[in-house]
C-alpha cells in the first residue's frame, strides 16, 4: 500500500525506489553498527584511527543501531533520519579532522543524502517540506 497523507500518496514506483535506496543505507548502517557493538578488529582500528577512544565504540554502535531502527519504523522514520544525519555529520567531521581522502570524507555525506532521498520517495509528507521541482 502506498504511503499516504490524507488523500495524497506516493506512486508505487516512488515507494519502491525509496525502499531500495533506504535499504542500501540501512544495510550499511547495520553492518557498521554491529561491527562496532561486537568489536570487529577492522572496525575498531578504523574508528580509533579517526581519533575516537576504543572505550566509546560500543556506545557509538548502539547509537547507530538505535537511530537506524528509528529510521526503518515508519512513524519514527523522520526522527531516525535526523539522528542518522547527526551521526553521519560527525563521521564527516572526523574524516576532515584527520585528513582522510576524498572518498572517506564524502562517503558519509552521500549516505546522508541517500537516507533523506529514500525517505523523500517513501513519505509524501516530506514533499511539502522539500518541494523539489524536477
Amino acid at each position: 500500500m502506498p504511503s499516504t497523507l490524507g488523500s495524497a500518496s506516493v506512486s508505487k514506483g516512488s515507494l519502491w525506489a525509496g525502499r531500495i535506496i533506504s535499504g542500501v543505507v540501512v544495510l550499511f548502517m547495520i553492518f557498521d553498527g554491529v561491527g562496532k557493538v561486537i568489536k570487529l578488529p577492522p572496525v575498531i582500528m578504523a574508528t580509533v584511527r579517526l581519533g575516537f577512544p576504543e572505550s566509546t565504540i560500543v556506545g557509538m554502535g548502539a547509537a547507530l543501531l538505535t537511530s537506524t531502527a528509528l529510521y526503518v519504523i515508519p512513524p519514527t522514520s523522520v526522527l531516525g533520519a535526523i539522528l542518522l544525519t547527526g551521526y553521519l555529520g560527525g563521521a564527516t567531521a572526523a574524516n576532515v579532522r584527520v585528513g582522510s581522502g576524498p572518498f572517506n570524507t564524502c562517503f558519509p555525506i552521500i549516505l546522508g543524502v541517500l537516507a533523506w532521498l529514500g525517505l523523500y520517495f517513501r513519505d509524501i509528507r516530506l514533499h511539502a517540506l522539500i518541494p523539489l521541482r524536477i
